[in-house]
C-alpha cells in the first residue's frame, strides 16, 4: 500500500510529489498527459527563470526532480477513487492501486472556441491566442486583442486586458451579445469595443488572428476566449466530497477535502488558476497529508 496517491501531474501534482518524496513517503503518481501547464508557449512570471521557460520544459524539469528523490510516475488515467477502511482504492482500468491517502491535482481544461485542432495549436504556440491574462497580458501591451466572450464574464475579462492595451474588442461567441445594461456601461466608459457574432471563422493570417463576424472579419495581434472551463473534479465527486456549482472541490485551509485522507491542490480547487498558486497549495496539502499519516503512526527512520 502507498502512503499517498497523486492523480494529476501538472505543476500542483509534481510539487507534492517532490515533498512526499523528500518525507520519505512511499508515493505514485499517475499522469494522463493532459496538463494545462502544457500547453502554456513561454511562462514569463514564473519567478526563478528571467527569460522564461516553456511549459513542457518546466514540467519535465520538475518530473526529474520528483524521481530523483523517489517519486513512481506511471502514465495512466484513473478511473475511480473508492474511499475504504484504513485509506483508498484507486481503480486504473483492471487495476488497482491501494493507497493511506490520496490528493487530487487534476486542473480543469479550458473551453475552446470553434476552430480547427491544428490551427487552434499553431495559433496557441504563436501567441495569437492565449487563454490566461493574469500570465500573459503584459505580452499584448499596446497591441490589438480581441476577447470571445460575452455577459459578466466576457466584460470582465475585457476590462482585465483594457489595462494592457487601448485596443479590445469583446466579440460575442453565438449570434448576439448577453450584455445587461451595467456591463455594456462599463464597457462603453473603458471604450471597449463589443461586435455580435457568432465566431463564424478563425483563422491565422500572417502575423494575426482573423475572425469572421456579422459586422466582417476582424484582425487581431492576440484573441483571448474568456468561455470558461470545465473543472475536473468528477472522481472525487462521484466518491462524495463536496463541490461549489461550479464543480471547484471544497477544502479547507490544509487542503483537505470533506473525505477524510483526499486532499485536492491546484485548478480543481477554487483559487487563482496560477502556476505559483497551485504550487503553494501542494506544499500545504503534502505536508498535512504528512502529518496525517504520523498521527496514525510514528513516521520513523
Amino acid at each position: 500500500m502507498d502512503d499517498c496517491i497523486i492523480i494529476g501531474a501538472g505543476p500542483a501534482g509534481l510539487t507534492a510529489a517532490i515533498y512526499l518524496a523528500r518525507f520519505h513517503l512511499k508515493i505514485r503518481l499517475f499522469d494522463n498527459g493532459s496538463s494545462r501547464a502544457a500547453l502554456i508557449p513561454r511562462t514569463n512570471n514564473h519567478a526563478g527563470y528571467p527569460d522564461g521557460i516553456p511549459g513542457v520544459d518546466l514540467l519535465l524539469l520538475m518530473r526529474r526532480q520528483a524521481e530523483r528523490f523517489g517519486a513512481v510516475r506511471e502514465e495512466a488515467q484513473v478511473d475511480a477513487i473508492e474511499p475504504v477502511s484504513g485509506g483508498f482504492r484507486v481503480h486504473v482500468g483492471d487495476k488497482v492501486a491501494q493507497a493511506r491517502t490520496v490528493l487530487l491535482a487534476t486542473g480543469v481544461v479550458n473551453n475552446r472556441p470553434d476552430m480547427p485542432d491544428d490551427v487552434h495549436d499553431e495559433a496557441l504556440a504563436r501567441g495569437l491566442l492565449r487563454y490566461c491574462p493574469i500570465c500573459d497580458g503584459y505580452e499584448v501591451t499596446d497591441k490589438r486583442v480581441g476577447v470571445i466572450g460575452t455577459g459578466d464574464h466576457g466584460m470582465r475579462e475585457a476590462l482585465f486586458l483594457r489595462g494592457f492595451t487601448k485596443d479590445v474588442t469583446l466579440i460575442a461567441p453565438g449570434a448576439a451579445h448577453d450584455l445587461n445594461d451595467a456591463c455594456r456601461a462599463k464597457l462603453e466608459e473603458a471604450g471597449i469595443a463589443h461586435l455580435d457574432g457568432p465566431c463564424s471563422s478563425i483563422a491565422i493570417d500572417g502575423d494575426v488572428l482573423r475572425i469572421e463576424t456579422a459586422g466582417g472579419p476582424q484582425c487581431f495581434d492576440s484573441v483571448y476566449p474568456a468561455l470558461g472551463s470545465v473543472i475536473r473534479s468528477e472522481l472525487a465527486v462521484a466518491a462524495g466530497a463536496r463541490a461549489t456549482a461550479e464543480g471547484c472541490l471544497e477544502v479547507d485551509d490544509h487542503q483537505r477535502t470533506s473525505i477524510p485522507g483526499l486532499f485536492a491542490a491546484g485548478d480543481v480547487v477554487k483559487g487563482l488558476d496560477q502556476i505559483s498558486h497551485a504550487m503553494g497549495e501542494a506544499g500545504v496539502a503534502s505536508t498535512a497529508i504528512r502529518n496525517l499519516l504520523a498521527e496514525r503512526a510514528p513516521l520513523l527512520r
